[in-house]
């Protein structure tokens, strides 16, 4: 298997994290499922740029009814995770992004026929582990304490969705991808999604936009969609060179850059206690190289 994938993940790993944090940064002081869609709107005109330097593949019949499929639960995907970090703590919310990866040992097998090595499927389990650890607030306050806040956080039981519906997004993206090509498919996606999320976003939107600071809230989207086009480029390319499964374990290693940036941007404490989770998910790393040589 072409290790190219590896390298590309880690880059889209880091272009993730980096967006995510300048995305927080944006959200102060503006609505969210603007700057939510400001970032995909920034991004776009990059992922069209491809297009004049590539050709236009011929569609397979699978690739539009894979897309249609796909969008809307993207869209229902986005809106629940920019609003189960609104209404409940990060600590409560963001280790249950940790279970896509789990899923994906199962969705891809049923959607795509993709069978995982045992060496994967304990790569995956550890930075399943990792992720969920890394992102409890306090370790010490036990390994269930997300689970317990599930009855009482809704923004627990909507992370636990957003999980279920990505390892469903991914697997179909891989289906499309298969069925055009990567940085083709990119394009399109976004260019739908864009146009599908603009009215509820421009209706959000539309005092903020018609006040003088609408040039302060586009600067404040302008780096998040740079850095956003940059992750989606490199998943794409990613994706179409491995399994669903193991791209998207390995990409979850930007939660561990979140992590750093938080405490080197944002002051946030908590780093020696999430070592554990940084071991795992390495180790997790390691395992899954090992399989895909």
């Amino acid at each position: 298997m072409n290790l190219i994938w590896f390298p590309l993940t880690l880059l889209c790993a880091l272009a993730l994290a980096t967006s995510d944090a300048l995305t927080k940064k944006a959200l102060a002081g503006h609505d969210e499922v603007l700057i939510l869609w400001l970032r995909f709107a920034v991004a776009l005109p990059f992922l069209l740029s491809t297009l004049l330097v590539i050709p236009v593949p011929t569609l397979a019949p699978g690739f539009w009814p894979t897309v249609l499929t796909a969008l809307p639960l993207e869209m229902l995907a986005a809106v629940l995770y920019i609003r189960a970090l609104k209404v409940s703590p990060l600590g409560l919310t963001l280790p249950f992004l940790a279970f896509t990866p789990v899923f994906l040992l199962v969705i891809p097998w049923l959607l795509l026929g993709e069978r995982i090595a045992p060496a994967g499927v304990a790569g995956i389990l550890c930075i399943a582990a990792g992720s969920y650890t890394l992102n409890l607030k306090e370790v010490r306050q036990g390994f269930l304490t997300p689970f317990r806040a599930i009855q009482r956080e809704p923004g627990s039981r909507m992370m636990i969705a957003v999980a279920f519906i990505y390892s469903f997004t991914s697997t179909l993206g891989k289906k499309a991808i298969a069925c055009s090509s990567p940085l083709f498919f990119a394009a399109l996606y976004f260019s739908l999604l864009v146009l599908a999320f603009a009215p509820l976003a421009l209706w959000r939107g539309r005092r903020e936009l018609a006040a003088q600071s609408r040039r302060e809230t586009l600067r404040a989207a302008f780096l998040p969609g740079i850095s956003y086009a940059v992750s989606i480029v490199c998943h794409m390319l990613a994706l179409s060179l491995t399994k669903v499964a193991y791209m998207i374990s390995v990409k979850r290693l930007s939660l561990l850059f979140g992590v750093l940036y938080g405490h080197y941007l944002f002051r946030e404490g908590g780093l020696r206690e999430r070592l554990l989770g940084t071991t795992l998910m390495l180790t997790g790393v390691m395992l899954i190289v090992q399989s895909s040589l």
